[in-house]
């Protein structure tokens, strides 16, 4: 019985599972919370007992990581986390390989997520993808020629960043308009609080998604937005539509620049209806060439995309598999 670990560092939770090559069901899984105000020293030791307990003894032929934040994944040294502290420059490839004694594979959580779609979810049998998250940021992964590409400094995929409306509100990263800045969570979340903030009560809509959060703008989420536009609430389908429509010039425009076969899209927001997905698949369509052919379809792996792609990169790193 040869065994694979599974690790998933993510931003607000930790998760680890063990599976035996081959087999699509985890022997054993278990996830953590991680705690407030927690830094790396925090979650390591939380993942190793969250390991120890998943191996029984057991030593497995790999072990694969997916990490929250930028990863050299030629050296498997962390950059950094957007959202624990203390991860600036880590060896965690290093750490894991030294106290396992087995292969590590580390890798940033959207190309681990586009290698996990490509070997077990929506991509398989497609030798081109992209891999697009959308949930807390945007963030994207590709498939070339059936391996990862992470370009040349490992930042290839930020359509989160790419600029579709250049008069548009200002992004984290200080530009204005991005993807992330129009389709992400949070974002959708502040564009309908801002409205109902600044507009004139006769004016601003709204009436489904006061109802969700009882008047207190301070709840809404991309989620509640989602539910309150499926239930026919006009400010949040506007706003939704707003956020469809950027991620569809997004994808056009990468479909004309790179010709992948498929993008497939994961994360919270694309649990958003299918008014969102036909807008973005009209908007993208209308964005690319004519004669430039693609599909957008859903992610398959839901929230164990990270677990499953920390396996996908596990089983690259085992010679001669």
């Amino acid at each position: 019985m040869r065994l694979i670990l599974a690790l998933d560092f993510g931003g607000t939770k930790l998760a680890a599972a063990l599976v035996n090559i081959g087999s699509r069901k985890w022997l054993r899984y278990e996830r953590r919370l991680s705690p407030v105000g927690a830094d790396a020293s925090t979650d390591l030791e939380i993942m190793r007992s969250l390991i120890y307990s998943l191996l029984q003894d057991a030593k497995p032929a790999a072990i694969g990581v997916s990490f929250g934040g930028p990863v050299n994944a030629s050296t498997g040294m962390v950059r950094l986390s957007h959202h624990v502290a203390g991860w600036e420059n880590i060896p965690l490839k290093r750490l894991l390989e030294d106290e396992f004694g087995v292969p590590v594979g580390v890798d940033n959580d959207a190309n681990i997520a586009a290698l996990g779609e490509h070997r077990f979810g929506a991509g398989q049998g497609y030798d081109s993808l992209f891999y697009i998250t959308v949930s807390t940021g945007v963030g994207g992964g590709w498939i070339l020629n059936g391996q990862p590409w992470r370009g040349a400094g490992g930042m290839a995929g930020e359509i989160g960043h790419m600029v579709v409306d250049p008069a548009g509100p200002v992004c984290l990263c200080g530009k204005r308009g991005c993807v992330e800045r129009l389709a992400s969570g949070p974002y959708i979340a502040q564009n309908v609080r801002e409205i109902l903030e600044n507009k004139p009560p006769s004016r601003q809509g709204g009436k489904v998604l006061r109802g969700l959060v009882g008047d207190d703008l301070t709840l809404l989420t991309g989620q509640l937005v989602s539910e309150a536009a499926a239930a026919g609430d006009d400010l949040a389908k506007e706003v939704l539509h707003k956020a469809a429509w950027a991620m569809g010039v997004g994808i056009g425009n990468v479909a004309n620049l790179m010709n992948p076969q498929r993008f497939v899209l994961g994360g919270g927001v694309t649990k958003a209806g299918e008014d969102f997905w036909q807008v973005v698949r009209q908007v993208a369509r209308e964005t690319a060439l004519p004669e430039v052919d693609f599909e957008i379809v859903p992610a398959l792996l839901g929230d164990d995309a990270p677990l499953w792609g920390a396996v996908a990169i596990a089983l690259i790193t085992i010679p001669n598999l």
